[in-house]
This record gives structure tokens, sequence and C-alpha cells, in this order.
């Protein structure tokens, strides 16, 4: 069992608090902590104080913070002067082995599409790939379904997340993403979660893809119901729709699958996959999808980006998926989430501030009660428990896929003393 102590905030890190507010933007609700360094699933801060991170920056730090083989393979291709951005205009041997590794990682995309492999188009962030995906959807729409450039619509669903670009928000259906942003995109249709019926009748002529969270992060944790993805998928098939899944929380071993996607055997058009991409140290994302309609879609000149699949996070992110794979980690996250999942609820069914555990691999929600979960989190800060709401109503517990049986321990006992006093 972990024991560790929490220090007050001194008058440096009060200070250091200070200056974000005062030279940044206050766009995030914080806890009261400054972290000074990151190991595996611990927070460090100034006074010598650690914290167990269960958040892992949504997903980014599946891996764990710093894992050692990824930052020695960044330390080596500094080293060797080939981590720096290049120009597009020529060819990177570690752009091209991060493709590949990619392409290859992803199982065949839309079959319907053929079975000859699948491209990769790599960006910096989870929203930029959302964008790609959204190209790649009214493209296939206006090429292959003969709907007028413009008019094309994609299905989306309430309470989603895939980022806050004015694309993203265009369809969010949280009024604190959209107001005062306008004006916003069109064509986007936002239904029910999980209701395959709203889906149905929000299909017409000019529905062109859907775009859906194998499971809802931001939204609260949320798991569909049973079948939805494969339903999703036959009524794709139907109407010749683009099936897109958002996998920028889900996936990379996080619900003890690969992707999320694998646990109802369901393949879709086309995939967007960040975050735990490079390990958590370099920002890279990745819209991947069957090799003939990356072909159809973009051209030269069609799309880019100057730091998109840039060397040094091409490293981090073939090396990533390397750890992932070589390591276990997939299944370690199926094992310890289920272990973890159990003693929380465990914890929950004895607790009357808790309505609901849910969630998969180390994918796991708690929703409260009062509806106001940050206050926990924050209970949990003095506990030593890093840790963040999802949708206001719901404790986010998603650590590092590394976490071990004595993390677990830790975690339950902050969780007890917290929910069941």
């Amino acid at each position: 069992m972990y024991e560790y102590s929490v220090c007050e905030a001194g008058s440096i890190i009060d200070d250091q608090i200070k200056q974000e507010h005062v030279f940044g933007a206050n766009h995030y609700e914080r806890v009261n902590l400054v972290i000074q360094k990151s190991k595996g699933c611990w927070l460090h801060d100034s006074s010598g104080s650690k914290y167990l991170d269960c958040l892992a920056a949504y997903s980014a730090a599946n891996l764990g913070h710093h894992h050692p083989r990824v930052v020695n393979s960044l330390i080596a291709a500094l080293s060797d002067d080939c981590g720096s951005v290049l120009s597009n205009v020529g060819y990177s041997s570690k752009l091209a082995t991060f493709l590949k590794k990619v392409a290859t990682f992803v199982p065949q995309l839309g079959p319907r599409f053929g079975n000859s492999g699948n491209k990769v188009l790599p960006k910096n962030g989870g929203v930029e790939s959302v964008e790609t995906a959204i190209k790649a959807a009214r493209f296939y729409g206006y090429k292959c379904k003969g709907i007028p450039d413009g008019k094309q619509e994609i299905i989306v669903f309430n309470n989603s997340f895939h980022g806050r670009t004015i694309a993203a928000i265009s369809f969010s259906t949280s009024p604190k993403y959209r107001q005062g942003f306008g004006p916003l995109i069109p064509g986007f249709v936002s239904v029910e979660y999980s209701n395959l019926d709203k889906v149905e009748q929000a299909i017409t002529k000019n529905t062109c893809g859907i775009l859906v969270e194998p499971m809802q992060g931001e939204g609260g944790m949320i798991q569909p119901q049973e079948g939805f993805l494969k339903d999703l998928r036959s009524l794709c098939d139907h109407h010749d729709l683009f099936l897109i899944f958002d996998e920028i929380q889900v996936g990379f071993g996080r619900t003890g699958k690969k992707f999320c996607f694998q646990h109802e055997n369901v393949i879709p058009d086309g995939l967007i996959l960040g975050k735990a991409l490079s390990g958590g140290l370099v920002p890279i994302s990745v819209f991947v999808t069957n090799k003939n309609v990356m072909d159809l879609v973009f051209s030269v000149g069609s799309d880019g980006s100057t730091f998109g699949g840039y060397p040094l996070a091409c490293v981090a992110g073939t090396t990533a998926i390397a750890v992932l794979e070589e390591e276990s980690l997939i299944e370690r996250a199926q094992f310890q989430g289920e272990r973890l999942k159990q003693k929380i609820i465990s914890i929950c069914e004895k607790s009357p501030h808790v309505r609901e555990v849910r969630g998969q691999g180390l994918f796991i929600g708690i929703e409260v009660v009062n509806k106001n979960a940050m206050a926990y989190c924050h209970e949990l800060l003095n506990h030593g428990i890093f840790i963040n709401d999802s949708h206001g109503h719901t404790i986010r517990v998603s650590p590092p896929l590394t976490i071990n049986d004595d993390e677990i321990e830790y975690l339950c006992h902050a969780l007890e003393l917290v929910l069941l006093k």
C-alpha cells in the first residue's frame, strides 16, 4: 500500500498559479495543484508530494508518463539530428515508417471499398483529424452519392465531444462551447446517443456520413446499448453512408481492446486517433481510412499541415505502438480495468452519493447523485488522487494502462474516504 502525504501549496506554487491566471486564458476549471514532473502513474509537485494520476490527460498518457522507450527514441532522434520539422516537398524516412506502422496496426477499414490496405493522414491534434474526417465524409457524399456540394449532412450525437474548433462546436450540443462563437457551420444533424430510431429518422437524401464515439468520454463516460454500433454499420451499408469512429479517448488499448469498436466486431470506414498515439510526449493525430477512399478524397493541394507527421512525432508514434503491443498493455487494461471496476462497484454500493458505475477497461465513470462530481474530485486531491469530472455529474477514472495492484488499492482507499463518509 502506498502512503504519501500531501503538502499545502506554498508561496512559490501560489505565484505560479497566479501567473497562469494573469497571463493565460482561464478556459479550464483547475484543481489547486502545480505539477513539476511526472513519471509512470504519478505526478509530483515542488513540495515533494505525489499524486496518483487517474486522468492520464484524457487518455494521452496511456503508456504512463515518460515511458523510457518513447523518451529514449526521442533523445536518439534529436541526437542524430533527425527530429526537426521538414518541408512536405520532400520525403521523410521517419514519416514513412510511422505511416506503415499505423496503417497495419489498424484493421482493414471500409472493406466494402476493397481490401488493399489502409492509408493514413497525420495531423497535430485530435480535432484536426476530426476535421479531416469531416472533409472525407463530405467529399464521399459529393463524389460518390451525388449530393450537391454544400448540401452534405453528417449525423452526430448529443453530448458528443470532438474538439473545440468552429466546425466541432458547430455540432456540439453543449451551450458553453457554442455561445458567442457564431456564425456556426451548417451540415450537421445531432440526435440522441445510442438511439437507432432517431438515427434512422435523421437520414435524408443529403446524409453522407455518421460520426460517433464508440463510448462517450466528455459526455459522461457513456456506453451505448449493446448492438448499437453494429446497427449503425448496417444502416451505413444500407444507405451508403460513410461511418467514422472517433477513438481519440477510447482507442489505443484504453477499453481493454486495441480499439473500442472491436468489442462489437464492427469495422468503420474511417477512424480518428490521437492523444495516446505518441505516448503523451509530442502532439500527433491521424485520420485512417481505406486506401481507395483516401486516394479518392485527397489529391495534391487538397489538404496539408506543416507539422502534421513531422519526424519527432513520427518517432514517438512508432515507438508508442510498439510499446503498447510488446508490453501487453491492452491485455493489462482489460484485466486491471475489470479488477478496478469491481472494487469501485463494491465501494459505491455502500455509498449514498453514487447513482451508477459504468465503463469498460480502464475507462470508468462514477455518476454521483448531486450532479457535482468536481466537488468530489477536489476532495480526492486532498487524498493524493488527481482526477476530473465528466459532463459535471460523473467522476472520470482513466489512469494510465500501466497502473499496478498497489496503485489500484491506493485509489480505492481514497474513494472509500470520500464516497463513504
